[in-house]
Formats: C-alpha cells, structure tokens, sequence
C-alpha cells in the first residue's frame, strides 16, 4: 500500500511539472527579447503588465512575461539567472501550493517570481483614487501611490529568523528595483525600505546583502509591494493593530498573498504557538488578602466540596452564607453573586483553590520569596513561569508573601490561525511530502516535490541519465561504500560525446549530486 501511494504521489508530480514543463518553453522563448530590452525599457513593463491587469486580465495573464522580466532582471542585477526548474518552482508557488525544493536549489531566488508576479495586482482603493484621477482608462494612469494609497496590495515573504529576513530581501532586492517594485522590511524593533543607494554607517565589514536597508516607519514598510519579515512579526503586528483606537495607526494592510519559507517549521511545528501580546495590571488589590483570610475560616465538608479529579471547589449554601457574612459591602438581601458585588467571584474562587486544591512542595515550592511553580511531568522548577487569573496571586497571599502584579493578556492568535487568514498562501521547504495530509486537511495546500536541476535536465533537458560500472569511473574516489565489489552501478549525468560536462549520484547519500569539476 506504502509502495502504491508513493507511485500515486509520483505520478501527481510528474504530471503537474510536465503540464508546467510547457510554459517553460513559452519563458524561455521570450528570452532573447527580453535580453534586448535596456534597463529603463524593462524596467516599463511593470506598468505595463499593470495596465494589463488594470483591464480585466488575471495575474495568470501575464505570468509568462512576467517570470521572463524576472529573469532577466536578476541575470542584470546579481549574476544568478533563473533555471528552468526554478520556473516552475515560481509557478507551484504561484498557484497557492508547497514546493519542496532540496537544499541547495535556490527556494531564495524562486520566491522573486511569484513575489513579483503577486505585487504587480492593484490595490482596489488605489484604482478607485486612479478613476477618479484620470478616468477610466488605464493607459493615462501613472502607477504611483496617491495620496499615501500604495499601488499594489502588497505581498509577503515570511521566514524563520530575523537574519535570513535581512539577508534574502537585501539579496533579491536589486532584482525588484530594477522592475520598479519597492521592498520592505519588518523584524522586532526594526523596520525599513530596500534603497541600494543608502548604505548603513556601521556596516563597512558587513555582508553587502544587509546594508541598504533604509529605517522607515512600519506602515511604510508594509506599504512596499513586497514585504520580507519573520513569522512572528507579522502576527505580532496583526495584534498589535486590533488594540489600536484609531484606524489610521494600523502598519499592516490587508492579508493578501504570503510565501512562507521552511513552511513545515512554521505551519506545522509552531501552528499551535500562540502570540500573546500582554502586560501588567493596575497594582493588587487588597481583595487577595481579605479573601485569604475568608477562605481559612471555611471548613470542607460543611462550607465547600471538593472534586480531586476534575480539581473543582464548590461552596455549599452554608458556605455562601458564610463568605457574604464577612463582606461587610454585602448588605441585608443582597448576595455576592450580584452584578454589583459579581467583580468578588474571582478572587473567591482563586483563593479557595489556592488552599484546598494546589499543595506546596507538591504544586509549587516558595524559594526566595518567590512562588515557583513545579512541573507535574517532570518535577522541575518553572522558574520565570506564572499561574494565570489571579490564581498565582492568590497563592503569594496563601504564603504571606508579596503579592505581584497580574499579566493581563491584552490580544492572542495562534500561528496557525494568523496564516490561514491571508487570501491565498505558499510554502516552501525541503522536506514538505511527509506532511502532505496535514498541509491539505489543515491549509487546503498540495505538496509538489521538484527535481533537482540535474535531474530536470536529465528528463527535459541536455543531460543524458547513464548507469556506469564504478571501476570505469577513475575520477572518482569511493570512500569505503564499495566493500571490494567493482560491479557496483553509479548514477552518471553528462552533456555531451566526450562529456562536457558530468554530475555523479551519490551511493551511500542517493539525494546528493555532485559535479565533476574537472
């Protein structure tokens, strides 16, 4: 069955890179073309795709040309010129699906396909302002922002750290500026625009790829056509615009198109992870003490019982009689469990579970004047951690101890709930084909595993797949995987008769190619 599906889920990928395999032929077609173009003439069709897409046409439209100008452009820019695989990488991306692309097969450079592809689309209130401006027709439009409305609807690169952020923006930014897109950046405390111009002051020794980036205000950053920046800080700006009381502060915009990069770590591995945004609470109140001192006059049995399995106090009539006895604020006919005496409930509650229910040295230890809580697993301190809703207040009251300020939880979303709000999504990693079920039944996403490039070239390309004896291969040094033998068979790619080139597969490491340097 295992072996089945595997051909099954063969089958679906060759399938898909063989439909794909035909619009390759159509880009790589218009290459000379767009080779002819100078830089200001290609740097023009990005408004005219714009205009194009202005008139009614779909972002599928203009795929072909869209992907030539990237190539070509990165070709001019930094030297790397998109391989046919990588194409098709771009449209996989494109169509909203995972790629799984092996180390070392340039996920970095794919992503600037569908990056751009994706932020050429308008930004609706842009084109609203822009038939007000110049009327209908999109060829007397000027594809500039208009009254601080940006042109595009802004698209989204999401990686795993701070750093690799920096490093592939600033790495593909050329190839964006030279199309006319603007790139932004948001990282904890740091946001900022691609401008090759500006060279940050400290960066002498740095890595060219980190220092063109200009500090802007966030909202500007997230104004580009392409945004990069970490998980994370995107679902923390998503928070921290839902507490604002004024509109106009919000940084992101709308939640349109996102390529997440290693997409198993993230939609996966951290789904559940919430982002909290949080802070401290107005100064105790006096209520944790007074209810301390209640609860310890209450007697189980008579006043509350307890359930040790589900871990549940519940005061009996004469316990409730009790407790509004010693309330002075509770007059004749009134009870705690009115509106206006309701704000008492959780102090009560807190405090009796505080003494029937969690144990020192059992639950927690007090060390240094400090409650620290103990893992019930593995009976190691927390330190750092804090039992949440007042609980672990009612507990440094329990102890005599100095009771601290709540954290009040201001706004929380899981990773997985923040992406599955952008409009369309993408991913790559690579290793994506052991969580294709999960990917589809959680996110609706399909897996398509790619070659490498060697292995396009092979089956679409001008390599030729051979089966060499490992004695006629001189060479090559086998490092002990051949115990002797001489009639072991090695996977051989070459071009050309003699061979003008070759790449060997490796015995003991069947996803690893090498090249013959020679």
């Amino acid at each position: 069955m295992k072996g089945l599906l595997g051909k099954l889920v063969g089958d679906t990928n060759e399938r898909t890179i063989a439909r794909l395999q035909k619009v390759v032929e159509q880009i790589n077609a218009l290459e000379p073309e767009f080779r002819a173009l100078d830089d200001e003439q290609l740097q023009a069709k990005t408004d005219g795709f714009r205009r194009r897409l202005a008139r009614g046409e779909s972002p599928d439209d203009v795929l072909v040309e869209a992907f030539a100008a990237v190539r070509e452009a990165a070709r001019r820019t930094i030297g790397l010129r998109h391989y046919d695989v990588q194409l098709i990488g771009g449209m996989v991306l494109h169509q909203g699906k995972i790629a799984e692309m092996r180390t070392g097969e340039g996920k970095t450079l794919v992503a600037t396909l569908p990056l751009y592809l994706n932020g050429l689309t308008l930004n609706p209130e842009w084109v609203e302002r822009a038939r007000a401006r110049w009327g209908d027709d999109p060829d007397r439009w000027e594809f500039v922002p208009l009254n601080g409305i940006p042109v595009g609807r802004g698209v989204h690169l999401v990686t795993v750290n701070d750093y690799l952020a920096r490093r592939d923006g600033g790495w593909m930014g050329p190839i964006y500026h030279a199309l006319g897109l603007r790139v932004g950046l948001v990282i904890p405390g740091f946001s900022a625009v691609y401008d090759p111009d500006y060279v940050a002051q400290q960066a002498l020794l740095e890595d060219d790829r980190l220092v063109h980036w200009r500090p802007v205000p966030r909202q500007e950053a997230y104004a580009a056509d392409i945004t990069y920046g970490t998980n994370n800080e995107f679902g923390f700006d998503y928070l921290r615009d839902n507490l604002v009381t004024d509109l106009s502060d919000c940084v992101q915009r709308e939640l349109y198109y996102a390529i997440i990069d290693e997409v198993d770590s993230v939609l996966i591995d951290e789904a559940r992870t919430p982002l909290i945004i949080s802070g401290p609470a107005d100064v105790p109140s006096d209520l944790y003490r007074r209810f301390d001192q209640i609860v310890r006059r209450l007697r189980e049995g008579v006043d509350y019982e307890v359930d040790e399995r589900t871990r549940v106090v519940t005061l009996t009539e004469a316990g409730i009689d009790k407790v509004e006895s010693m309330l002075p604020e509770i007059k004749s006919g009134e009870s705690i469990y009115d509106a206006k005496h309701a704000h008492m409930l959780p102090y009560l509650d807190n405090a009796l579970h505080a003494h029937v229910i969690y144990r020192r040295d059992k639950d927690y230890v007090v060390k240094d004047g400090q409650v620290v809580i103990v893992d019930e697993f593995t009976g190691r301190l927390l330190y750092g951690r804090r039992y949440s809703e007042g609980l672990h207040q009612a507990i440094e009251a329990k102890e005599g101890l100095a009771i601290q300020r709540e954290s009040l939880t201001y706004g929380t979303i899981t990773v997985q709930n923040y992406f599955r709000m952008y409009r369309k999504l993408a991913g790559m990693t690579g290793t994506a084909a052991t969580e294709k079920e999960e990917f589809y039944t959680i996110y609706g996403l399909d897996v398509v595993v790619l070659p490498t490039n060697v292995e396009y070239r092979a089956k679409y390309g001008d390599l030729v797949e051979r089966r060499r004896p490992a004695s006629h291969l001189d060479e090559v040094t086998f490092a002990g995987v051949l115990d002797g033998r001489e009639d072991v068979l090695v996977t051989v790619y070459e071009r050309g008769d003699p061979p003008q080139e070759r790449y060997y597969r490796r015995l003991d490491l069947p996803d690893v190619i090498y090249v013959d340097e020679a």
